[in-house]
């Protein structure tokens, strides 16, 4: 018998949880099914979400003959074979992996994208913007699919079990600890409540024991104090920023004895570089040094390096001014009209007319006469810097100097 998440696999969109801004009565896949317009688009986030689900019920739903290639194990032969057929009528291809494809069989597929022939559905965990070829991008419509929400997940449980093989019972706290365990995967709370219903009778209860049993975890650090991890990752950060060496370590105790260490490496990255900043900028490729040792050794070696750089990071001064900076500056630009680039900072300006733009490096007097913001926010101040730091104080310093030639007042 297949396995229980790929029967329990929707057939309708109805079916699917957590993704109504996709197919929900307003979502756009639905509208374009509802008005049979095909558009190329591209579904990406993280695995488990139902990416393959939504593209084979559109693939269904469509009409149109479709075909699934996956980019990395079938061959250009096979994707040759597959848009032979557009030479009788227009075809729909789900392309698996799809920033996996090669440049040479992505040359082949484009002019059937251009031409309408081929409508592709990719599907991808990575962030298309930075895994996918331009050329592939350009065409598709760019759509996320979403972590699933608790409750989502506790749906997609409570609708499976009577597709076992056995006739059970699970009560409040099996279903809660399936839901921590999965991580917001569906397929991973199926996988879960399978395996635990392997080890029960017709009439049995599956409690929360039997879960960490099966799944091979230590209880009390989900059950007994109701922890979630991305709380858990949460209270790591607030604890570092609020130089809690103690309380840092204690966080990283518990993700650590949950054991998902690239979760784990990807918050302190951020963490170095949110809430340490410029207060202390070699913090950012110490991080990085011990994360790469971290994965190299595994645990439980890793949580030595971890705990390193945890108690380094907690004791550090802190400052979130370059997060200000940048999350002011991309506001102003999605919400209101910021000008247009000065012509001495427009390289195709400037290649017209070499002079407008004064190398700074041979023309140190230009830091008086040329300013590059937009002329409609020229005296705009994004970056406020913090005397807290010896390193950021020595910034300050020089902005002073910057500003004085500028004629630049800032806050």
């Amino acid at each position: 018998m297949k396995p229980l998440a790929y029967r329990m696999r929707p057939q309708k969109f109805e079916d699917v949880f957590g993704q109504d801004h996709l197919i929900g009565n307003d979502g756009v896949l639905t509208s374009m099914l509802l008005k049979k317009k095909w558009l190329s688009f591209i579904l990406y986030g993280p695995p488990g979400t139902g990416k393959t689900t939504i593209a084979q019920i559109f693939a269904k739903e469509s009409g149109l003959d479709h075909y699934f290639f996956n980019a990395s194990t079938d061959s250009k032969a096979r994707l040759k074979d597959i848009l032979d057929t557009t030479s009788y009528h227009d075809i729909l291809i789900v392309i698996d992996e799809i920033h996996r494809m090669k440049t040479d069989v992505q040359d082949y597929l484009l002019p059937f994208m251009e031409n309408g022939n081929a409508t592709v559905i990719g599907l991808t965990t990575l962030n298309p913007y930075q895994s996918i070829n331009m050329a592939i991008r350009s065409r598709c419509h760019l759509y996320e699919v979403k972590k699933l929400d608790d409750d989502s997940i506790e749906k997609a449980l409570l609708s499976s079990i009577k597709e076992l093989d056995v006739d059970i019972r699970i009560d409040r706290n099996a279903i809660k600890a399936i839901v921590r365990y999965a991580n917001h995967e569906v397929r991973t709370a199926l996988n879960i409540l399978e395996s635990a219903s392997l080890v029960l009778m017709d009439g049995d209860v599956l409690n929360a024991q039997t879960v960490y049993r099966v799944a091979g975890k230590i209880s009390h650090d989900l059950d007994d104090h109701e922890d979630n991890f991305y709380e858990l990752l949460s209270a790591l950060q607030k604890s570092i920023r609020g130089s809690d060496v103690d309380a840092s370590i204690h966080y990283l105790a518990r993700l650590i004895t949950l054991g998902d260490l690239l979760a784990i490496i990807r918050r302190l990255l951020v963490i170095a570089y949110e809430d340490i900043g410029l207060a202390n900028p070699m913090m950012g490729p110490k991080v990085l040094s011990a994360c790469d040792a971290a994965i190299k050794v595994g645990f439980p070696e890793a949580r030595i390096m971890l705990s390193s750089i945890v108690i380094d990071m907690a004791i550090s001064p802190k400052s979130n001014t370059s997060v200000v900076a940048i999350d002011e500056a991309i506001q102003d630009y999605e919400n209101q009209d910021t000008g247009v680039v000065p012509d001495h900072a427009n390289n195709r300006k400037i290649k017209i007319n070499p002079d407008i733009y004064h190398y700074p490096h041979n023309d140190p007097e230009s830091l008086n006469d040329q300013t590059y913001l937009p002329d409609l926010i020229k005296d705009k101040v994004y970056y406020t810097p913090k005397d807290e730091s010896a390193y950021e104080k020595a910034l300050h310093e020089r902005l002073k100097v910057i500003d004085k030639v500028k004629n630049k007042k800032r806050k």
